[in-house]
């Protein structure tokens, strides 16, 4: 399995709020400004950082999941050197949810198997170099305590992510989205969170063209794995893991995320 899907085509909702407190430069702003989270220089746009991590996984062809305002990513990825990947693109029309847009990348992956993650997160080479060997479909769950202490992400972020329920055999049951504090209480330590890095197989697009949006008018991965489980047969081993994951949510991860990524070199 050589092939990623990156889900770019967000409106930056948070990143285009502004924030005096946020030291950013004049380019970050103008970006930020623009919600382009992927784009935002930290040196070098953030998606170069996660693109880098991509290709020491292994991984070499990646398709971005973009809007159809979103020329200027284009024109980088385009136009960038790139001795390790290459980069293709999907536009996902309008702003329906994450599966919708894992379904814009259909004419890209054909028949293989693939990697999905977010754009604006930064996950670990290891991990997702795990992933390219597992038959069938599976996702990372990162420890919660591990994504708190070596990663840029606050406790009180991390609360909101959706927990995952694993059974016996290694495999997911669900995923929890917005957890009640009092269920994760009762709950033993480590506790999984899902940080959206899927393996799929091509089934997963069957399940996003039957499900139904959901309380937020959206089309999400959660349900479409789910509809996966419940009605197609598959299955999706866990990766349990306590390494971090580089959060950039709003203008206040600009400033830590510079200081995590001030030693990675950029190839792409």
């Amino acid at each position: 399995m050589s092939k990623v899907v990156i889900l770019a085509a967000g409106a930056g909702t948070r990143m285009r709020r502004a924030d005096a407190s946020a030291q950013l430069t004049p380019e970050q702003e103008r970006i930020a400004a623009e919600g382009i989270k992927a784009m935002i220089p930290i040196g070098r746009p953030f998606l170069d950082y996660v693109l880098t991590r991509v290709a020491d996984a292994g991984y070499r062809q990646v398709c971005l999941v973009v809007g159809p305002q979103h020329d200027v990513l284009r024109q980088y990825y385009r136009d960038v050197v790139k001795t390790r990947l290459s980069i293709h693109f999907a536009v996902q029309p309008r702003p329906l949810g994450t599966a919708n847009a894992v379904a814009a990348s259909r004419d890209f992956v054909g028949d293989d198997s693939f990697l999905v993650i977010n754009s604006d997160n930064c996950y670990p080479a290891s991990v997702m170099a795990e992933m390219r060997q597992v038959e069938g479909g599976a996702l990372a769950g990162f420890d919660r305590r591990g994504l708190t202490t070596g990663s840029n992400i606050p406790a009180e972020r991390v609360a909101r992510f959706a927990i995952l329920q694993v059974d016996t055999g290694g495999y997911l049951r669900r995923a929890i989205e917005k957890p009640d504090p009092k269920l994760l209480d009762g709950l033993p330590e480590p506790i999984l969170v899902s940080m959206n890095c899927w393996k799929f197989t091509p089934a997963i697009f069957t399940a996003c063209d039957r499900i139904v949006p959901s309380v937020r008018g959206e089309f999400e991965i959660p349900d479409a794995v789910m509809y996966s489980i419940e009605h197609l047969g598959q299955s999706y081993r866990v990766f349990p893991t306590n390494e971090p994951v580089l959060d950039l949510s709003s203008r206040q991860d600009i400033e830590p995320l510079a200081r995590h990524l001030s030693a990675l070199e950029v190839r792409l």
